[in-house]
């Protein structure tokens, strides 16, 4: 597990679309019937946010730019109270959104639905904007999940420019047309999972050295490192210096919520502190595997870290 990053790089994270994350926990739903929750869990949620959280349980400290709104966007902040470490909160009209996990036992089934969220105005974004880029200033940005209503596709390839001319350099974790057209301006580091790796390369991707191959392929197209998530069977990361693959641990899956932005602030928080590439995706894959191992809307907590790790390799690909 990583130490305070009181002399590393500044992080942040931008959160354009955050959300009340809420899980259920029912034995079984029945169609046309009310169906009552055995547990259920509120969480401050958004893909930023998520990564944050997880970087504040590896003990690094992250700011974190986030858009909220309405009487949902004030228990938002409520909710962020204690579980970042320096929340930015830019106000906007409408309402922040919610989502919802219901996890069903009988049969084990995942259901997840997601909210809308509120319309950003260009002179609101250019606020967002400058908060983020004055935070990421000379160190780590962190460009995640979806944008709200009203921001253009291009948005994130934007700000991996705006970061650069500020001395930073920008993560992309996104899917569809936000990833495809931040490919072109070359962020640092991306983290597609198997199924947007294959959208992005219009080709199925069935074994792990094609998914290497592709990876290679984009990352000596300029982007420095390509982190491809592979679900249970764990994660791959190509970089400049090599290939490498994590088998994931074995772990009870609960709920997959919130496993790919941990394993974001795992590799986020082992390349800050200078580890190896290999030693970050270790640590990017348990982060995952922990949150994995977590009902609804929980992430990992450090103490499970040490077992995690102990039992998660990274060996070298020769691609």
């Amino acid at each position: 597990m990583t130490e305070s990053n009181a002399h590393c790089p500044p992080i942040a994270t931008l959160t354009l679309n955050p959300a009340v994350d809420i899980a259920y926990e029912v034995t079984h739903l029945i169609a046309d019937q009310k169906s009552h929750a055995t547990s259920t869990r509120y969480d401050p949620g958004g893909n930023g946010i998520n990564v944050a959280r997880a970087l504040k349980e590896l003990l690094v400290y992250a700011h974190s730019c986030c858009i909220v709104a309405g009487n949902i966007g004030e228990l938002l902040q409520k909710l962020l109270q204690h579980q970042l470490d320096d929340p930015h909160c830019v106000h906007v009209e409408g309402e922040t959104r919610v989502n919802a996990t219901i996890l069903q036992g009988d049969p084990a089934v995942q259901f997840e639905i997601t909210g809308i969220g509120p319309r950003v105005s260009e002179l609101i974004l250019a606020e967002v904007r400058k908060a983020f880029l004055d935070l990421c200033k000379d160190g780590f940005a962190i460009l995640t999940g979806s944008v709200s209503l009203g921001v253009d596709e291009h948005f994130y390839g934007d700000m991996v420019d705006r970061v650069r001319a500020v001395g930073g350099q920008s993560i992309v974790d996104a899917h569809g047309a936000l990833l495809q057209h931040a490919l072109p301006h070359k962020p640092f580091l991306i983290k597609p999972n198997r199924y947007e790796l294959s959208l992005l390369r219009q080709r199925e991707l069935p074994t792990l050295e094609e998914v290497a191959k592709e990876a290679r392929a984009i990352q000596r197209e300029g982007v420095q490192y390509v982190c491809v998530s592979l679900g249970s069977d764990g994660a791959l990361l190509v970089g400049p210096d090599g290939s490498y693959f994590a088998k994931a641990p074995p772990v009870p899956v609960k709920s997959t919520v919130g496993s790919g932005d941990s394993m974001v602030a795992g590799l986020v928080a082992a390349l800050v502190h200078g580890q190896s590439p290999a030693e970050a995706l270790r640590l990017g894959v348990a982060c995952g595997s922990g949150t994995a191992a977590r009902p609804g809307t929980e992430i990992f907590s450090h103490n499970d870290l040490d077992e995690l790790l102990r039992v998660t390799e990274a060996q070298v690909l020769d691609i």
